[in-house]
């Protein structure tokens, strides 16, 4: 029996580092330590791409799916925008240099995305069904929209207008925001309050989860929010974009295997 079988690499690119680990599908935890890589400094695709080839083959586990996560919205496998790396990187197609270096599939999404998918399998939301939002609070707001079960890729509700005229929801209720202003939690959340008024408007979600590493601090600030929906902590936390990216990718492939074993028994 293969090594591989019920797990898949999850891998999290980040600015600062690249991380990555193997993955239990029953469980969601990690099968060993995770791999650490720093990010070089505006980094060329080829240079990602031979991290992430590390990392990945670090596990000796050359059958598993690879699922990674990018900083951007990821658009028919290829990268529409970035903020956080270099801009070699805008229309690059993510899937097809990644696979290719690798060797094998890969499936790339959106690192919120990602981790809000982890959150609603395996963490604060697993079980749930309806719509789960969430939210992480950090140098800006990303988000990841989850309806019975299956992501809605790519929102950016961060970049939400908000009806005070600020120019978007992140540059005012972002974590970086109430650390620059040095707002008080009661401040803070006054600002959180509008963010997820306006988001319970457009999206009527039935959880919202937050996360992002101010979360840890969840109970200074969310008891002063007042939301319709279920407001709760995120749970897998950093482990999150690596166990979303790990269980999109098994998704996928065994997608991809029930078609081809379609197609032959079709012949």
């Amino acid at each position: 029996m293969s090594k591989s079988k019920n797990l898949a690499i999850g891998i999290d690119i980040g600015g600062s580092g690249i991380k990555g680990a193997p993955v239990s599908m029953k469980s969601g935890k990690f099968k060993a330590e995770k791999l650490r890589i720093p990010t070089p400094e505006n980094a060329s695709p080829g240079e990602i791409a031979e991290i992430v080839r590390t990392i990945a083959d670090s596990f000796e586990l050359p059958d598993a799916p690879v699922g990674v996560t990018f900083p951007s919205p990821i658009i028919n496998g290829t990268i529409s925008y970035v903020a956080n790396l270099s801009q070699e990187w805008k229309g690059v197609a993510v899937e097809e240099l990644f696979s290719a270096a690798l060797g094998r599939p890969v499936t790339v999404l959106n690192d919120a995305d990602a981790a809000g998918y982890a959150e609603v399998y395996y963490g604060a939301a697993r079980g749930r069904m309806g719509t789960c939002l969430t939210l992480t609070l950090g140098t800006g707001i990303g988000s990841a929209l989850v309806r019975d079960g299956v992501l809605v890729p790519n929102t950016e509700f961060g970049h939400i207008i908000l009806p005070n005229g600020q120019q978007d929801a992140e540059r005012w209720a972002a974590s970086s925001v109430f650390e620059r202003d040095q707002l008080s939690f009661e401040e803070w959340a006054g600002r959180l309050q509008m963010v997820f008024d306006a988001l319970e408007l457009y999206v009527a979600p039935d959880v919202m989860i937050i996360g992002g590493g101010v979360s840890k601090r969840h109970d200074q600030f969310l008891p002063l929010l007042h939301t319709r929906a279920e407001l709760i902590p995120a749970e897998l936390r950093n482990k999150a974009g690596i166990v979303g990216a790990a269980l999109m990718a098994y998704q996928q492939a065994a997608k991809a295997a029930k078609t081809a074993k379609a197609a032959k028994t079709a012949q």
